[in-house]
């Protein structure tokens, strides 16, 4: 882990557990504080699993010193389920609630998901995304990638392979190291202004950037509470100008910063709903979270003002040629159109029909992954498997709803997404 390099401080908000919360739906809420133990629980059995928490400590130290097993969370969440069955209304609701229903039972679901997983069930790729993350994402074979892959062939003319024509037009576009401190804070300072000119921010929000080393993902928010973030970006492979933008955005704002303080805000300390003070990461709250950091990037920097921006201020900033970037947002754009290969590979090396070398090759091929990329890309298959399509598949289905409910408006998709921001909303509820 190297030094800090960004931080927007201002003072920070406390929040003293439970007594910091609004006044809760009792009987709703007892299962809410079950279900967060119940995360908590399986904390204690796969690291990953809980990805942020902020609230009341005694919770975590009651859930280390019960110590569930396996069986035991699994029991647990059945219970929990059937319990939110008998007790489920249809009257008196407003829609949040109703929402806030349909997303602690599910949430539920895949935590019994992950248990039987945990003990030795083995899912299917389709299967095991469906149970944890709400979702299917589309199979395809080589062919549908095969146009995009040709228009890239004469963009990209010259000697040899695709890829590696692509790496060395790349190499023109990689961030010095000692220009990333300005390049992101750059991006950063942008992506928050913009934001805000759209999105009410409660004071004290803030975040903190490192470099770190050594993991299989480019970039990592750890939501901290008290409105605070902890972002990491991985430099263990250059990093490109494009990546600026996107990881500004996807990290910080609007996207999961910005996703997390609105549910801190809105959520748990408004409404005083204690499940999500607890963000479990195999779980359909992901889909939502991936696809709406993704799909923000794009709220925030519509393509033109995007290509304006980098060309004036990122280009500059990490001492490249401006004159270039319409040329490599083009390049990049078309890349862009590949990105579901790389659920194909999961899916294909998840459920066995090739390895990992093969797996990797089909990344470099139809996902024009360099060859170091693309082994980093099967060490997340192994770590997070089926999370993958929360990414792309999330950002789709995130699109199609904001934009069915915006109708084009520029503003108003700014309100719709901050909404869907602070909802509970579920990945199946996106299409509704």
């Amino acid at each position: 882990m190297a030094q800090i390099l960004f931080v927007l401080m201002a003072a920070p908000v406390a929040l003293s557990g439970a007594a910091g919360w609004a006044q809760p739906d009792t009987d709703m809420n007892d299962l809410a504080e079950r279900y967060v133990k119940l995360v908590l629980a399986m904390g204690q059995h796969d690291s990953d699993y809980v990805d942020a928490y902020y609230g009341p400590e005694e919770w975590r130290a009651d859930a280390a010193r019960r110590a569930l097993t396996l069986e035991q969370i699994g029991a647990e969440a059945d219970a929990l389920i059937t319990e939110m069955d008998r007790a489920a209304s249809s009257s008196d609701l407003d829609a949040l609630v109703g929402l806030r229903r349909q997303y602690l039972r599910r949430q539920l679901e895949a935590l019994g998901a992950r248990v039987r997983m945990l003990g030795g069930r083995a899912l299917a790729f389709d299967d095991e995304s469906k149970a944890l993350y709400d979702a299917v994402a589309p199979s395809h074979s080589e062919s549908y990638f095969e146009d995009t892959l040709t228009r890239l062939e004469q963009l990209l003319p010259g000697t040899g392979v695709l890829i590696d024509r692509y790496g060395a037009f790349r190499d023109d576009f990689i961030i010095p190291p000692d220009r990333l401190d300005q390049v992101f804070g750059a991006a950063i300072t942008e992506c928050r202004r913009r934001t805000l000119e759209h999105v009410e921010l409660p004071p004290g929000e803030s975040f903190t950037v490192e470099y770190v080393t050594d993991k299989s993902w480019s970039g990592y928010n750890w939501y901290q509470g008290n409105y605070r973030s902890l972002i990491q970006v991985n430099t263990d492979l250059p990093i490109y100008i494009d990546r600026a933008i996107d990881l500004a955005c996807h990290e910080g704002y609007p996207g999961h910063h910005v996703y997390n303080v609105l549910l801190e805000r809105h959520l748990v300390r408004e409404r005083g709903w204690p499940e999500f003070s607890v963000y479990a990461l195999f779980s359909p709250q992901s889909l939502i979270a991936e696809g709406t950091a993704n799909y923000g990037i794009d709220v925030a920097f519509p393509d033109e003002e995007r290509l304006a921006f980098e060309q004036a201020v990122l280009f500059q900033a990490a001492g490249l040629d401006p004159s270039r970037a319409a040329e490599y947002g083009a390049v990049q754009t078309l890349v862009g159109q590949l990105d579901y290969a790389g659920n194909d590979a999961a899916r294909r090396y998840l459920n066995g029909e090739i390895d990992r070398t093969a797996a990797a090759d089909w990344l470099t091929r139809y996902a024009l992954m360099a060859p170091a990329r693309a082994e980093q890309r099967t060490r997340f298959f192994d770590q997070y498997r089926s999370y993958v399509i929360n990414y792309n598949l999330g950002k789709d289905l995130v699109a199609a709803f904001v934009d069915t409910r915006s109708r084009g408006q520029a503003t108003t998709r700014w309100d719709v997404f901050a909404g869907l921001l602070a909802s509970p909303r579920l990945p199946s509820g996106l299409k509704d």
